[in-house]
């Protein structure tokens, strides 16, 4: 296309020698610029920033639009031929469209991309297309509406979604869809991804996961391009390599027949350090010659004190010739110091623990879908260890139904309850122990082999845990519930999923689960359990105005799993409390109780 227009040929037979000032002292010629428009984003991603938040910038200290156009003249001048702009969120900028009209000016300058998080793009492209945008990409990390409004905190999966077809619409080809591969959280749609090109011109990357500053990065959570290749190639073992550019960070396949195609980002585990032409300026207007450093150098300042044009080529100058031969100099990068990546680039990866289970291998898969990426949900030949899955998988008991009214499309209206095990009074035997029935409740409780003394303490009544070391390993089962009466204002807000904070059900449920990994922490004499299965319901009581909650876990070991069930619903129904609070205090948690256990020397119980 650029050497088929005007404006390529005039480019193409114009160009100078290039610059070098921007050659590094490996003779890597960097002609592509990154620069950050804005610290700020329109989302909240839990991947995005450190636990602890990040300190914003003064507005006064940000790059003004003019100076950006003046740097960016300034590197074109000296080759850069490709300038993308990221963020924070690059669209939430008021002037985006005039800094890239303004860019479009710029002889010699032949690709302006960006790189956004898709919330606006719908609605800002025409313009941005009109301004001399050409190339874009897009961050989506999953395909479950469900599993996106819990990580970002914010509806707007359908704007993403819209944003790409606008995309398309508009003719850009490729848009390009970035892809952070997290284990444990979205490594089960890979072949979703890969099936999302089929009728569309994407390009999805594959990004390995990469340590930032604030993201607690560890290797266990990366997933490697040749594990994802063998995993993509299972289903498509016609895949097949396409060529690319020497500085090209992505190596690109196609399925056959497929309008799209798919790329991986190989940035941990086979470095493209050595082709590596880019360049990056932050949105308070520090150069960084290399992604991973944390070396920086002010062009803001010295462009407010009056250097000189050739002062400022000078400078850029010494910064490249300092980078590194590869990621900063470190040999171990996972150690490394940086700025968390929302003040860096709008790609963020992420910080959360994420947490595993395995659900029943009988279950059977149906997806909640909502509008057009919904209707082709991921397809996955594994469950893997992920919630996305266990969202989906629980719709064999919950009733999906869409509610005009809300921008979410899914909601969960009533499930029945899962693992609960009931006993007739009046005919069960007796066994072994004691036994004892609520009359207010018709429940009945038995407690086999109950102990004498308490077990968590020591000989002088000091507390203690308990050896386990000695007991035989077994399959262990406990189920456990609790209900929050919300009244009925809160109550049809959340059937309705009218709660500002978002999808109360969604996020109570994965709280459960992590509430049930993170048992061990929160309750001191408890042991740390590996769980095979954990799994959390949520229905509602419309006779109570109330949310019924049911957890169970799984475990083969040598002690229970009572209390990550209980800490399962306590924090479920806490999450739905913490979420409802604005609408009305209140709010009754009751009933958090034990329903059932099974396995272990002092035998089974039941309510």
């Amino acid at each position: 296309e650029l050497q088929s227009s005007g404006r390529g040929r005039f480019l193409l037979e114009h160009a100078a020698p290039f610059s070098a000032f921007l050659t590094d002292s490996f003779g890597r010629q960097h002609n592509y610029l990154r620069i950050s428009l804005t610290e700020k984003c329109n989302l909240r991603c839990q991947y995005c920033m450190p636990e602890e938040g990040v300190q914003l910038t003064p507005k006064s200290e940000l790059l003004t639009a003019q100076e950006i156009i003046t740097l960016a003249s300034l590197f074109v001048k000296e080759g850069v031929e490709k300038i993308r702009l990221t963020g924070g969120e690059p669209l939430i900028r008021p002037d985006v469209v005039d800094i890239v009209g303004q860019l479009y000016k710029l002889e010699g300058l032949k690709t302006i991309a960006v790189t956004t998080n898709g919330i606006n793009l719908a609605r800002l492209l025409p313009r941005l297309k009109e301004a001399g945008l050409n190339a874009i990409n897009i961050s989506l990390d999953t395909l479950v509406p469900a599993k996106f409004e819990f990580i970002v905190r914010r509806k707007g999966f359908h704007k993403v979604m819209e944003g790409i077809h606008k995309a398309t619409e508009l003719g850009y080809r490729p848009v390009k869809v970035n892809c952070v591969v997290m284990r444990g959280f979205n490594e089960d749609e890979l072949l979703g991804f890969v099936d999302f090109t089929k009728d569309l011109p994407l390009d999805v990357r594959f990004i390995e996961y990469m340590p930032f500053d604030g993201n607690k990065w560890n290797f266990k959570k990366m997933v490697s391009y040749k594990e994802m290749l063998d995993t993509i190639k299972q289903q498509w073992p016609e895949l097949e390599k396409l060529p690319c550019e020497a500085s090209s960070t992505a190596k690109t396949y196609k399925v056959p027949r497929f309008q799209g195609q798919i790329s991986f980002i190989t940035s941990m585990s086979e470095h493209f350090c050595g082709s590596c032409n880019r360049l990056r300026i932050t949105a308070d207007g520090n150069l960084k010659v290399c992604l991973f450093g944390n070396s920086e150098v002010s062009l803001r300042d010295h462009l407010r004190s009056g250097a000189s044009e050739e002062e400022l080529v000078q400078i850029i100058g010494a910064a490249v010739g300092r980078k590194k031969k590869q990621h900063a100099g470190m040999f171990n990068i996972s150690q490394m110091k940086n700025r968390p990546m929302i003040l860096i680039v709008s790609k963020m990866y992420s910080h959360v623990t994420f947490f595993f289970f395995h659900p029943p291998e009988s279950a059977s898969m149906s997806f909640p879908l909502c509008q057009d990426a919904l209707q082709n949900p991921p397809n996955s030949k594994q469950w893997g260890h992920t919630f996305s899955h266990w969202l989906t998988w629980r719709a064999r008991c919950c009733v999906f139904q869409k509610n005009p009214s809300s921008t979410f499309d899914t909601k969960c209206l009533e499930a029945s309850p899962v693992g609960q095990v009931s006993v007739d009074c009046q005919s069960k035997e007796a066994s072994p122990g004691s036994e004892f029935c609520t009359r207010d409740s018709g429940s009945c409780t038995e407690v086999p082999h109950a102990s004498d003394s308490l077990t968590h303490t020591d000989e002088e009544g000091r507390a203690a845990m308990v050896d386990v070391g000695g007991k035989p390993d077994s399959r262990r089962n406990a189920v456990a519930g609790a209900v929050v009466r919300l009244g009925e204002k809160a109550f049809g807000m959340v059937r309705q999923n009218q709660v500002k904070k978002g999808d109360v059900l969604a996020v109570a449920q994965i709280a459960g689960i992590q509430g049930a990994k993170l048992t061990s922490q929160l309750i001191p004499l408890c042991h740390n359990i590996p769980l095979n299965h954990v799994e959390v319901s949520l229905s509602l009581d419309e006779a109570r105005y109330a949310v019924v909650i049911h957890s169970s876990c799984q475990t083969w070991g040598k002690t229970g799993v009572e209390m990550e069930a209980l800490t399962a619903a306590s924090l479920a129904a806490l999450t739905v409390y913490d979420m409802c609070k604005a609408v009305t205090h209140d709010i009754v948690i009751e009933e958090v109780k034990l329903l059932s256990k099974t396995g272990g020397q002092r035998g089974d119980f039941s309510r």
